[in-house]
């Protein structure tokens, strides 16, 4: 997927549905397929932006890509399906807000923002650092700074619970009936939306700015379709919006206001981090805040 590009959350997710029922199929195992399609999915975005652009239909390459890492594994000698792939356990959550909330920025900032960000922090000589990222040390200082604005305006939200609270609610209302025109009039004009899809679902892989391109993908990520709704839900503390395919949490959103406009959204399309949300309570585990 490029950076300009958007699908609908169901097609999204029918893909991997699909995916995993191929690799359940072909090794009978449900944890198996989950790691054969988080692979395929770490080999597309292991293709160059060039590459990817060429593949007419995603889903058929990535289908393919399944397949052939099915019959490797069915091929090993003397190991079963599943191979050795472990499974991730997710970070403990910070006991303190600023924590959570660091790294929540830090989580949703692109690669190249992310790594000049920390090699700023920890003091790694930018020519050293700018040759790791593949950027020039301008570049660098840019990409940091950007990084840093972003990390600080999370930790700095100001912004009157009940007036974060109105946006959110006239947000879900322009999703609902896909008004684009309300929608990005409730947009800060350099609006900046973060999607992580932690490279198991085809996501945008970097931020996109700007009130118009980024109401255009919310309402393309977001659009009515069957078994789709959209709901606003407590996230990290404050109102955010849950989308849901059928009884599956698909899509869990932060917003951060600013003077009564959207200034971040931060999209989480993780399917490991979204499982907290899709726990139900004979599992042992809390539910995270969903009170309205």
């Amino acid at each position: 997927m490029d950076q300009g590009d958007a699908v609908p959350i169901a097609e999204l997710w029918e893909e991997r549905r699909y995916l995993l029922d191929v690799a359940h199929w072909m090794l009978g195992d449900p944890g198996a397929a989950e790691a054969v399609v988080d692979e395929a999915y770490l080999r597309w975005y292991g293709l160059s932006g060039a590459v990817r652009r060429q593949v007419a239909v995603p889903r058929s390459w990535l289908a393919k890509t399944v397949g052939g890492i099915c019959l490797g594994r069915l091929a090993l000698p003397g190991r079963d399906a599943t191979g050795h792939a472990a499974g991730h356990g997710g970070p403990r959550e910070a006991e303190e807000e600023a924590g959570r909330v660091v790294l929540t920025a830090l989580e949703s900032l692109s690669t190249a923002e992310r790594a000049a960000f920390v090699f700023r922090a920890f003091g790694t000589a930018s020519g050293t650092a700018a040759d790791i990222v593949g950027r020039t040390e301008r570049e660098l200082a840019e990409l940091a700074a950007r990084a840093r604005q972003l990390v600080q305006s999370q930790r700095n939200r100001s912004t009157a619970p009940h007036q974060h609270d109105a946006v959110v609610r006239a947000v879900h209302r322009a999703c609902l009936t896909e008004d684009g025109e309300l929608l990005t009039s409730l947009l800060c004009p350099d609006v900046t939306a973060f999607f992580d899809g932690g490279g198991k679902i085809r996501a945008l892989t970097g931020p996109l700015h700007g009130s118009r391109p980024v109401a255009d993908n919310l309402l393309t990520l977001l659009a009515r379709r069957p078994h789709t709704t959209l709901s606003t839900r407590s996230v990290n503390g404050r109102t955010g919006l849950v989308a849901r395919y059928g009884r599956q949490v698909t899509a869990v959103i932060s917003l951060d206001v600013a003077n009564d406009r959207v200034a971040h959204f931060w999209v989480m399309l993780n399917p490991d981090k979204l499982r907290p949300w899709n726990r139900s309570p004979t599992d042992g585990g809390t539910r995270p805040d969903t009170r309205p």
